[in-house]
């Protein structure tokens, strides 16, 4: 699974991967802010965390187990979502979009015009 979400992370439009909390935690960022944070968990496996609306954030978070507040993060606006294998990777692929996204949609108009410019 790690691999997955590594390879569709990286696919992604204007991503770079930087580690500046040393080598075990891979942040992903678009135009200098981070949307994806990959690293092990407290225990055993994989944690991400992720951009979330406030909103949606609270209702994955009710909906399932392996979604919580996020770890070293605001808790309001991120979730860690445990990689355990109970999660559909595609529930975690449309997680990994909607941090993206919310990202994306933050960013000055002519960062995301270049970036979308490289979605077509």
């Amino acid at each position: 699974m790690k691999d997955k979400i590594i390879k569709y992370c990286s696919k992604k439009k204007g991503v770079t991967l930087v580690y500046p909390f040393g080598p075990e935690t891979m942040v992903y960022k678009l135009g200098g802010k981070m949307f994806a944070l990959l690293f092990e968990g407290r225990g055993d496996g994989l944690d991400l965390n992720l951009k979330c609306d406030p909103l949606i954030a609270a209702n994955l978070r009710e909906q399932h187990e392996a979604v919580r507040p996020g770890y070293h993060m605001n808790k309001e606006h991120w979730n860690t979502v445990r990689i355990d294998g109970s999660l559909p990777v595609s529930d975690i692929y449309d997680m990994i979009d909607h941090s993206y996204d919310l990202i994306l949609q933050k960013l000055p108009k002519g960062v995301r015009e270049s970036i979308k410019d490289r979605l077509v």
